[in-house]
């Protein structure tokens, strides 16, 4: 016998069951959950071939089944195959995605400085307030285990946990199981005290994995909040407002421009006061950047959904065109989210 298509859904069934209940399932359990619209004595044949088959027992008689370790071992390799093939197709996607929008925003960046004479920035879109939409466990050695974390927006992490010993697998599946339950939809700051008890409570005696797991997932999400993109472009324009072209006050601009660490501390400044969304205009010595206190910024936040935002700013001289630039940034946010919510 072969495992076709109608007797691998009563398996997942059963084990799914199992999983949830911890008791034995029987075919009118199975009847009410699955799609297959069989009768209870349809199903009880297939339970039948699945015991002979070894991929389920009868614990004792009139009982219903249980996995076996068969059983198990095929819903993990299903299961596992199932999940790699995802988080492959939404790496994929990503790559596609951060592609395009790195082209994007640096022709963006350009035909900003063109319009406006001015030196330009803009950050690439980064996952604010992050939430966890799916955790993935698998041992690939007999000291490492891999946690893949797939956040809001499909950004996807992977970090390696050192373990004293190989898991079985369905130790793993019940892991994966409770944290997912527990956590899809959490952001990092949801994830209080009461529910890292009630997750170690569960996870007995493997309370202090689930303390790592959690401890890399905080990593993983935070490095994601931390990272960076920065896009600029119209440098040399500085040179065309006098006042901004001394040698020694221009040589530390387009350096700060190029270096752009300065410009990074400067977003995360303004990201920092969460009243400041929208258009925000900085005079002189109102810049965090020194070396920006004889110039003016105004920056924009721009938003392309699923907590995904990033800055656009604008910087020249104390007598720039404000009304045109703030012109330029509402329409660029409008095109900006216009493209991105495209896809």
């Amino acid at each position: 016998m072969e495992l076709d298509e109608r007797k691998i859904k009563i398996l997942k069934a059963i084990i799914q069951t199992y999983l949830e209940t911890g008791e034995p399932v029987g075919s009118r359990t199975i009847s009410k959950y699955t799609d297959l619209k069989l009768s209870s004595a349809t199903i009880r044949n297939e339970m039948a071939d699945l015991e002979e088959m070894g991929y389920i027992l009868q614990p004792h008689t009139s009982a219903g089944r249980i996995p076996s370790d068969k059983g198990y071992r095929f819903y993990v390799d299903q299961l596992v195959s199932e999940k790699t093939q995802e988080v492959t197709k939404m790496n994929m996607l990503m790559i596609e995605r951060t592609d395009r929008m790195e082209k994007v925003l640096k022709q963006v960046v350009k035909i900003l400085a063109a319009n406006t004479n001015y030196t330009t920035m803009i950050t690439g879109p980064r996952c604010h307030r992050n939430k966890i939409q799916f955790l993935q466990l698998s041992q690939v050695s007999e000291h490492e285990l891999l946690v893949v974390i797939v956040t809001e927006g499909n950004m996807i992490k992977n970090k390696i946990i050192p373990v004293e010993e190989i898991l079985e697998n369905e130790v793993i599946l019940n892991l994966n199981l409770l944290l997912n339950t527990s956590l899809n939809g959490l952001t990092i700051g949801d994830i209080n005290l009461d529910i890292i008890t009630k997750l170690k409570q569960k996870s007995g005696v493997y309370n202090t994995l689930v303390s790592d797991i959690l401890d890399a997932v905080a990593e993983a999400v935070r490095d994601d909040e931390d990272e960076m993109e920065i896009y600029t472009s119209g440098a040399t324009n500085i040179f065309k407002y006098p006042e901004l072209s001394d040698s020694q006050n221009a040589s530390k601009l387009i350096s700060a421009l190029e270096e752009k660490e300065e410009l990074i501390d400067f977003v995360r400044e303004m990201e920092s006061n969460p009243n400041e969304t929208g258009i925000q205009v900085y005079i002189g010595s109102e810049s965090p950047v020194q070396t920006m206190k004889d110039c003016s910024v105004v920056t924009a936040t721009y938003e392309l959904g699923e907590g995904m935002k990033g800055t656009i700013g604008i910087i020249g001289p104390k007598r720039m065109d404000y009304e045109n630039v703030m012109d330029n940034l509402k329409t660029l946010k409008a095109q900006l989210d216009s493209i991105f919510k495209k896809e």
